[in-house]
């Protein structure tokens, strides 16, 4: 097979910003309480506290009063066996244990299987403000499902000034000076049928290191500038089917006026990346001019990476074509 090699990636730049999100115990509770299926013990405080690590903690020796390498970062959790231990234990050595487990800086506390902490523990991590919890969930249960959920929490995470659109399942973001027309070629697509991600300010996270997760800000979710119009709701005017909330990342289209592109790329066998968290996405180049239909451009894009994606490069094989055909005629 003969392909040129892969120009080095566009690194995102100035219309990228990072942001940095502190997990708190109150927004942990309410993010994945549901879905953990926690239940408040006693009073709500400690909600401010910070959560520094997406894992969670079994303080089976800080109980027992070994605190070397202890991970106070975490969250904690009170299985059967530690709640075992606690109960064989004396009541003013209990209450000394569980005291000595409360001075430290961990975040909260979480007893499984719907346990209850007795009054007097309870009264404690009260006057420590630590908020204590209790799950249903059996221990190593929860601690999966809490360490999934929290990576997601902690996962690195951008923001691109760009509008995201999910075609035929590949998700690609559009980017472009202002007043380039991203906006107009986002609604021609929406008319197309396929489903609006983000518009404008687009939110990236970067899962396990494996693939780019996209979404909107909450506050301008489902809703789209149109300049000479204003802010319409798009899922209000094109249905629920016109929306996403969330899609992985496959495909970057920068679109710049005619010209200002030195040189346009006409076969495609000249594949660009852009480097977003580390990880490369397919890019391409839309020369935008008036007469030109950005959209149909775009959609066409996606569908050329969907078959890609599938093995399929069009101008690879049209490249090989090309040149068994000149050996033919050489020989």
């Amino acid at each position: 097979m003969s392909d040129r090699p892969a120009t080095p990636p566009i690194t995102a730049g100035s219309s990228l910003r990072k942001n940095v999100r502190i997990v708190t115990v109150e927004s942990f509770y309410h993010d994945h309480g549901a879905q953990l299926q926690l239940k408040l013990e006693g009073k709500p405080v400690g909600f401010h506290r910070k959560i520094r690590e997406p894992t969670i903690n079994r303080p089976g020796l800080a109980l027992a009063g070994f605190y070397n390498y202890f991970a106070e970062k975490r969250v904690q959790v009170l299985g059967a066996a530690e709640q075992s231990y606690l109960n064989s234990l004396k009541r003013r050595q209990r209450v000394q244990r569980f005291r000595g487990l409360c001075e430290q800086k961990i975040p909260c506390i979480v007893t499984s299987r719907g346990a209850h902490l007795d009054e007097e523990l309870l009264a404690v991590a009260e006057e420590e403000q630590i908020a204590v919890f209790r799950t249903p969930m059996v221990t190593m249960r929860f601690i999966n499902a809490a360490t999934i959920a929290m990576e997601v929490d902690f996962s690195p995470t951008v923001t691109e000034f760009g509008s995201m659109v999910d075609i035929l399942g590949i998700g690609v973001l559009i980017r472009g000076q202002s007043g380039i027309g991203k906006s107009e070629a986002v609604l021609g697509l929406i008319e197309r049928g396929y489903s609006l991600v983000a518009d404008d300010v687009t939110r990236i996270k970067s899962l396990e290191g494996r693939e780019l997760i996209a979404t909107a800000p909450e506050l301008t979710r489902n809703h789209m500038e149109v300049r000479g119009i204003g802010i319409i709701n798009i899922a209000s005017i094109f249905g629920v089917g016109s929306i996403r909330i969330e899609k992985r990342l496959d495909l970057v289209v920068t679109l710049k006026e005619w010209q200002e592109i030195d040189e346009v790329d006409r076969i495609g066998l000249d594949r660009e990346f852009y480097e977003i968290l580390k990880l490369q996405v397919p890019h391409i180049t839309i020369p935008v001019r008036p007469g030109r239909d950005t959209a149909r451009l775009i959609e066409v894009a996606a569908m050329d990476q969907k078959l890609k994606s599938l093995g399929r490069n069009s101008a690879v094989e049209f490249n090989e074509k090309l040149l068994n055909l000149m050996e033919t005629k050489e020989s």
